[in-house]
C-alpha cells in the first residue's frame, strides 16, 4: 500500500507577489499540470500559501517526486504520508519515514499540529510517544528543539493523521510563462543554452532561432541544436524552434563585405532576422548568450554596432559571468555535454583570423549598402522549418494495425 498521499509545494518567491499571486500561482499550476499530463490521476489543490499534488498511484507519486525539482516557482516541497488516527500506526508510520533518511549522527525533533481536539493524547504527550518511538528504532539520532537535521510535522486530522520528514529544494524562481515569451539565439555552443535556461527561470516562456548553413554546416549540427532544445523544454513548457537557411546570406557576407568587420555584419543579419521572427510569434525580447569581451562580436563597440538594427530590448544574462562559471551552469542544466558535439555552427565556418573589435557603425553600414540584404532576409524567414520540443513520442506499433 502506498503511504504517501501528497506531495506539500511551498511557493517561496510567489508568496511575496501580492494582489497578482494568484496569477502566478495559477501559471504554476499549468506549468504542472504540463509536466505530468502522462501521469495517472494527479489532483492538484492551490492554497493561498502552498499547493498539494495528491494522488493514490505509487509510480505516479514517485515519478512526480522525480520531476518536480526542475519545474520553476517552487522553492521547496516535501512528500506526505498518512495513515488512520490510531497510535500504533502513526507509530509506525513515523518509523517507516524516519528509516529511508540518513541518521548517522543527525539531529531530529517531532513537531505536532493536533486539529483533532478528540485525539486520545494531547500534543506534549504525542510529541513523547511518537518521538520515543523512533529514537528506540534509530539510535543514531539525537534530539535537538532548535533547528534540528530532521523535523518530523505531524497533523492529527479527524480523517487522518499526516506526517513529513523531507524537505527537497525546488529549482526557485517564476513559472515559465509568468514573464511573457522571448526569442532566443540558440547557436549549438555552451553559452545560449544556459542563458535560456536563466530567463527560464525568471519565468520567461522561450521560442528558439537557429541560423544554419549547409553544405557548411552538417545535419550533425543541427540534431545537436534540436538536442539542446528538447533538453531546455524539459524544464517545464514546450520549446519551438525556428530554423533559418542561412546559406546565401552567408555567402553574400564573403563576396561584398571586409574580412575584418564580416562576423559583424553577420550578427547583424541574424539580429535583424530574429527581431522580424520575433514580431511574427509576438516575445517581447530577443535572448543571446554573449558575455561581453569573451570573443570579438562581444565587445561594448562590437555590441552597440550589432544592435543597430533593432529597438528590441536584448536580454543578456550572461554578459558578466567567465567561461569557466557558465561552464559549470552548462553541466548543471545537462547541456555541456550536448554542446561539445565536435559539429561547427554557422558563427565558425566563415570566422575571420583577425576580426576588429572595434567595428565603426557607419563603415559596416556602408559596405551593406551594396547589397540587397533586405530581401535576402525576407526570403531566408519564408523558407524556415519549425520544429516542437519536446517531441512526441511515437507509437511503434502503429503501422501494424
Amino acid at each position: 500500500m502506498n503511504k504517501w498521499k501528497e506531495i506539500l509545494i511551498r511557493y517561496g518567491e510567489l508568496s511575496t507577489k501580492g494582489r497578482n499571486r494568484h496569477s502566478f500561482t495559477g501559471r504554476l499550476r499549468d506549468n504542472l499540470r504540463y509536466a505530468f499530463t502522462d501521469l495517472e490521476s494527479v489532483k492538484i489543490i492551490t492554497e493561498r500559501d502552498r499547493m498539494f499534488l495528491q494522488t493514490e498511484n505509487e509510480s505516479t507519486m514517485a515519478e512526480m517526486i522525480k520531476r518536480l525539482p526542475s519545474i520553476f516557482g517552487i522553492q521547496s516541497f516535501s512528500p506526505v504520508a498518512s495513515c488512520p488516527v490510531n497510535l500504533d500506526e502513526m507509530k509506525e508510520l513515523a518509523h517507516q519515514i524516519i528509516s529511508e533518511l540518513d541518521t548517522m549522527d543527525r539531529t531530529f525533533k517531532v513537531t505536532v499540529k493536533r486539529s483533532n481536539k478528540n485525539f486520545e493524547l494531547d500534543t506534549n504527550e504525542t510529541q513523547y510517544a511518537i518521538g520515543s518511538h523512533v529514537l528506540r528504532n534509530n539510535p543514531n539520532l539525537n534530539v535537538k528543539m532548535k533547528n534540528p537535521d530532521i523535523n518530523l510535522r505531524i497533523e492529527i486530522r479527524s480523517d487522518a493523521v499526516y506526517m513529513m520528514a523531507e524537505i527537497i529544494p525546488g529549482a526557485g524562481g517564476m513559472p515559465i510563462g509568468s514573464n511573457g515569451k522571448s526569442l532566443l539565439m540558440l547557436s549549438g555552443g555552451i553559452d545560449s543554452p544556459v542563458a535560456g535556461y536563466q530567463l527560464l527561470k525568471r519565468g520567461v516562456r522561450l521560442d528558439a532561432i537557429h541560423f544554419y548553413s549547409p553544405p557548411y554546416t552538417s545535419e550533425q549540427s543541427l540534431e545537436k541544436v534540436k538536442d539542446l532544445a528538447e533538453q531546455l523544454s524539459r524544464f517545464g513548457a514546450s520549446v519551438k524552434l525556428h530554423v533559418i537557411p542561412f546559406t546565401a546570406i552567408q555567402e553574400e557576407i564573403q563576396r561584398q563585405i571586409p574580412t575584418n568587420v564580416s562576423m559583424t555584419t553577420t550578427r547583424r543579419m541574424m539580429l535583424k532576422i530574429a527581431d522580424k521572427v520575433r514580431e511574427e510569434t509576438k516575445a517581447l525580447a530577443i535572448i543571446t548568450g554573449e558575455s561581453l569581451g569573451q570573443v570579438a562580436s562581444q565587445t561594448l563597440e562590437s555590441l552597440t554596432a550589432i544592435n543597430e538594427v533593432t529597438s528590441t530590448p536584448i536580454l543578456r544574462p550572461l554578459i558578466s559571468h567567465d567561461k569557466l562559471e557558465i561552464i559549470e551552469m552548462a553541466k548543471e542544466i545537462k547541456t555541456y555535454d550536448i554542446s561539445i558535439r565536435p559539429f561547427d555552427d554557422c558563427c565558425t565556418i566563415f570566422s575571420p583570423s583577425s576580426p576588429k573589435t572595434k567595428p565603426k557603425l557607419e563603415k559596416v553600414m556602408f559596405y551593406e549598402s551594396f547589397t540587397g540584404f533586405d530581401e535576402m532576409v525576407d526570403q531566408a524567414i519564408a523558407n524556415r522549418e519549425v520544429h516542437v520540443f519536446p517531441k512526441k513520442k511515437e507509437d511503434p506499433f502503429k503501422d501494424l494495425f
